[in-house]
């Protein structure tokens, strides 16, 4: 897989006005189905943050499943099994992670399961710190 885009990347690439949105979206577009990924877990992360957001930026249910299904036609989804979510918790504590890094810790895990070349997000600090099997991959948009 070429590509691997985290949560951040899909929101902006939703939102027309959003300052990372022409990139972000061109990114997605680049790629065919089979060479761009994202994890499985980032389709929750994607409901949460259209549903979430303030005023008229928030979508209802609806639109946000929407968009799922956009994103599932486009590209391929990454899931962990069992094992691969306890190891992944085990190296989350040795590393020294909390609180919401685990989330990353699971994109980041899903991409190294995908063997993408590339880790494409606006949050690359929250991806730096993840081990160098991660890090390594990690790329704005």
């Amino acid at each position: 897989m070429k590509a691997f885009v985290d949560t951040s990347v899909l929101i902006a690439a939703f939102y027309p006005d959003h300052e990372h949105h022409e990139r972000s979206f061109d990114l997605i577009l680049r790629y065919g189905a089979k060479e761009i990924g994202c994890a499985a877990h980032s389709l929750a992360e994607v409901y949460v943050g259209l549903t979430a957001m303030p005023g008229k930026k928030r979508v209802s249910g609806d639109e946000a499943v929407l968009y799922l299904q956009s994103i599932r036609a486009r590209v391929t989804l990454i899931a962990l099994t069992e094992d691969e979510y306890f190891q992944l918790v085990e190296e989350a504590a040795a590393l020294g992670l909390s609180s919401g890094a685990i989330y990353d810790a699971i994109i980041g895990q899903c991409a190294v399961k995908a063997d993408a070349e590339s880790i494409y997000t606006w949050n690359v600090k929250h991806f730096l710190r993840l081990g160098p099997a991660v890090a390594g991959r990690v790329k704005l948009p």
